[in-house]
């Protein structure tokens, strides 16, 4: 007897593999945003430029993989460059 749903059981496996994909994206975006928390909390005004630019990257990265939103990342982006521009200011 021949299977039903063949093409929701296959949407399924996709929606399973693009969850994984999507869930470990946000989640290096956040140890990133955070890395670059923590060096301004420290007051490490270099430290905190150079968690910047690979924050920023790894951010405009999963922009444009469709994991975060353009405007979410935009935002991202210009409250962690005002934060560390105000620490070297």
């Amino acid at each position: 007897m021949a299977r039903k749903n063949r093409s929701a059981e296959k949407r399924h496996r996709q929606s399973l593999v693009r969850r994984a994909r999507n869930r470990a994206v946000r989640t290096r975006v956040r140890h990133q945003i955070r890395k670059v928390r923590e060096a301004i909390a420290r007051g490490d005004a270099a430290a905190a430029a150079a968690e910047l630019k690979e924050a920023t990257r790894i951010i405009t990265k999963a922009a444009s993989k469709g994991v975060l939103h353009r405007n979410t990342a935009s935002r991202y982006v210009a409250r962690l460059s005002r934060k560390v521009a105000s620490l070297a200011a």
